[in-house]
């Protein structure tokens, strides 16, 4: 028996409540963990509003770390074992079953907090920029929401690989966050009356290479403004809402323009691209040279907090609950 977080029905935030469930021993194929942490995100936001219909009542979480307790035939994993997941459901809760494949080890040096908190986001922010659309030396790219979760770690892989970051955001703490890790041109969206206009004019009117845009409904038409001929905007969130049917003519007479809207499932088909990313952001972790910020950490009780804030983008960071 354990506390997990159940979305009871399609909703707010108070549909989520703490229950005891079994769990059963570990399957094939499976290992049962301690869990320590799991993330929050907007993708658990979409599946409990059923936005991402899964049939209620589950349990809520695509997204942790924690230690091995038990493993099931076939599983090349030991008790004692520090792991971390994402894109795999029912990660809020004490104890989980997860698929073995889908871990990835947690280096020595990084706490299963920071571990919990990476997955999700950083990997998603690893493809983002060097699969999506791979950022070259010399290349300008916009970054919305660019003291978030995912905005603070594609700031830093951005400029790590030669690349100009423009930060928007909502305040200007925010945007010192942004500065702190390198962006180099920061505009309150607040303050602006024509976000695409303080783009371009921030680019000499060239516009920008790459917009990444997890805001969504509230920023997509300012990031396809502010493209260069055959310039990308890459859509892999809607935090302000889903971006409704626009008319592709649009892409034309923008400048034979891209849209993509990844999602991080598709870029982790298989285990070798998932130790690739997943190592490669927990060894940076490791070795100092990304960092994360952790906004916020709550227990399973205070579920429905942790998601209100997240929803008001009001915070930074990453934000964590503790089963």
């Amino acid at each position: 028996m354990t506390k997990a977080l159940i979305v009871t029905a399609n909703g707010g935030s108070d549909v989520l409540q703490v229950r005891d469930v079994d769990v059963p021993p570990p399957g094939p194929g499976q290992a049962q963990i301690k869990v320590a942490a799991t993330g929050v995100n907007f993708i658990d936001v979409y599946q409990r509003q059923g936005v991402y219909p899964i049939p209620t009542p589950f349990t809520l979480g695509m997204e942790g770390a924690g230690e091995v307790v038990a493993v099931g035939d076939g599983v090349d994993l030991r008790p004692g074992d520090r792991v971390a997941w994402a894109m795999s459901l029912g990660s809020a809760a004490g104890l989980s079953n997860q698929p073995a494949p889908q871990l990835v080890p947690v280096p020595d040096g990084v706490p299963l907090t920071t571990a919990a908190a990476a997955m999700l986001q950083g990997m998603t922010a690893h493809y983002l920029v060097n699969s999506t659309y791979a950022v070259q030396p010399g290349d300008i790219a916009l970054v919305h929401a660019a003291a978030g979760g995912v905005g603070q770690l594609l700031v830093q892989l951005i400029t790590a690989k030669g690349g100009r970051v423009i930060a928007t955001a909502g305040s200007a703490e925010k945007l010192a966050i942004a500065e702190g890790l390198g962006a180099d041109v920061l505009i309150n969206y607040r303050d602006t009356d024509d976000l695409a206009d303080a783009v371009r004019a921030a680019t000499g009117g060239r516009g920008v290479d790459v917009a990444y845009d997890g805001v969504g409904k509230d920023t997509f038409d300012a990031s396809l403004a502010s493209l260069r001929p055959r310039g990308m905007l890459v859509l892999f969130g809607g935090a302000s809402g889903q971006v409704p049917p626009f008319d592709l003519q649009r892409l034309n007479a923008g400048g034979s323009l891209f849209v993509t809207r990844p999602t991080l499932a598709h870029y982790v088909l298989d285990r070798e691209e998932l130790l690739w990313r997943g190592g490669e952001i927990l060894g940076a972790l490791a070795d100092g040279s990304l960092h994360l910020e952790i906004g916020g950490e709550w227990p399973l009780a205070e579920a429905a907090t942790a998601y209100d804030t997240l929803e008001s983008r009001a915070s930074t960071g990453k934000l964590l609950l503790l089963p």
